[in-house]
């Protein structure tokens, strides 16, 4: 009797916390800018949001969630971005510090997806669209994926598919209607190919944009790039649809952000770069408990996902060791006040490739050093009143600039051994070069 009382209760708390357990989406937009959406990431300013772009729905996203001002991505390219959402850790902890790396430091086993799935097991897993790594979906815990893919297999040659967000959206649907359909919650990332060139659009929305200019389509053309970025609103718009139609909206948080930054017209430097163009990414979250247009100004950073899953999926369950992330789940439930708690107070990024000047940044608190290898430079910037980092604050806060650039060697250091942290010190590491003049901030 008491075995059969036992292993009914145990059923009823199983039963108990699959309806509790959220659903989780998780849309990467690839390249995406700060401020290449049409809401402003910090409320009044105009400059934050784009003002030719048009994305209705993540208008509406916003009014009902939080939009975060100080977004991060973990890298200021898209394959060590990734790399690092997966696996909850810098690219420096990981040993993945350009997309050549393949001596990660953390086993997959402690990537996103195995984890959650280990914390809650009734979960379920999905990948679709741009991976860019040479580990399987399969392998860091996904059920169901598209498998490796590249920047390339994102160029569709279905004029009604443009970049394959349009097919990308239907197997999403499908996905949630399957798992909705089997009591199952789930995990769905979906990392879409725009807003990366080479752009595509439909030809509906095209027309919208076609006085822009009179280029010829393709890479650099504006008129296509703001298509694109309306049909990826529109495609994110039907999953949003079909989140009402399954009735599971109001058990599922949605986040929306970028891999890593663009040109801004604002924000020093871009993509490929760590200057805050480079880094700064738009992210909006709605979800259950989250109070409808808020905003939230504490620094965040991609590589808090696999934290703030968990804290969501299953709360209290430990983050494997190593993992440097913290959970945005605090600041999500009280309306953006508040802060993330994680093994370690900065964030740090490396950049050594495809850029003329090998560079390293820490930010901790308000300040940020963006340290060049190669001048053995280090310029500090107060963020809270330089956003644009013009002015350079290391000659009256030495001290300062001094403590952070020894804490960012020493992160280093530690993250990508002593040979590698040697040549970097020597000027020796090898790299393919940029035009001149990207990667360092213009004297104003």
């Amino acid at each position: 009797m008491l075995l059969k009382w036992s292993l009914m209760t145990l059923f009823l708390l199983l039963k108990i916390g699959v309806a509790s357990s959220p659903n989780i989406i998780f849309i990467l937009a690839d390249d995406q800018a700060w401020n290449g959406t049409s809401v402003p990431m910090i409320s009044g300013d105009d400059s934050s949001g784009s003002r030719v772009f048009e994305t209705p729905t993540i208008e509406k996203l916003a009014a009902q969630g939080m939009t975060f001002s100080q977004a991060y991505a973990a890298h200021c390219k898209c394959e060590c971005s990734r790399a690092s959402i997966q696996m909850g850790r810098t690219t420096t902890t990981l040993n993945a510090p350009d997309k050549t790396s393949r001596q990660w430091s953390a086993p997959i086993t402690d990537s996103l997806a195995n984890i959650l799935k280990r914390a809650n097991p009734n979960y379920r897993a999905a990948h679709l669209g741009k991976w860019q790594w040479f580990h399987s979906p399969e392998s860091m815990g996904y059920d169901v994926s598209d498998g490796i893919t590249m920047n390339e297999d994102g160029n569709s040659t279905d004029p009604e598919d443009p970049k394959l967000s349009f097919s990308m959206t239907r197997r999403a649907k499908d996905f949630m209607e399957k798992q909705t359909k089997d009591g199952h919650p789930f995990y769905l990332q979906l990392s879409y190919y725009a807003v990366h060139p080479v752009a595509q659009a439909l030809a509906s929305t095209l027309k919208k944009y076609e006085a822009m200019n009179k280029g010829g389509g393709g890479r650099g053309d504006k008129a296509v790039m703001a298509a694109m970025t309306e049909d990826l609103d529109t495609c994110v718009g039907d999953l949003l649809k079909n989140l009402d139609e399954l009735n599971i909206a109001e058990k599922t948080l949605v986040i929306y952000t970028s891999d890593n930054g663009g040109r801004t017209g604002v924000l020093n430097g871009g993509k490929g770069d760590l200057g805050e163009g480079g880094l700064r990414v738009p992210m909006i979250i709605r979800g259950p408990g989250i109070k409808a247009g808020s905003r939230c100004s504490v620094p965040v950073i991609s590589y808090d996902l696999t934290a703030t899953v968990l804290d969501f999926a299953s709360p209290g369950f430990a983050l494997p060791k190593g993992n440097e992330g913290g959970s945005w789940k605090p600041l999500l439930l009280n309306a953006g006040k508040g802060s993330v708690k994680r093994s370690i107070d900065r964030f740090v990024w490396h950049q050594t490739t495809e850029v003329d000047h090998p560079q390293s940044a820490i930010r901790r608190g308000d300040y940020k050093l963006l340290y060049f290898w190669d001048s053995k430079e280090g310029l500090l910037f107060d963020l809270a009143n330089d956003l644009g980092e013009t002015r350079d604050a290391a000659p009256s806060k030495p001290e300062l600039a001094a403590q952070l650039e020894s804490e960012l060697k020493a992160h280093v250091r530690a993250g990508l051994g002593e040979q590698v942290f040697s040549a970097l010190e020597k000027g020796e590491m090898p790299r393919r070069i940029r035009p001149p003049g990207k990667g360092r901030p213009e004297k104003k």
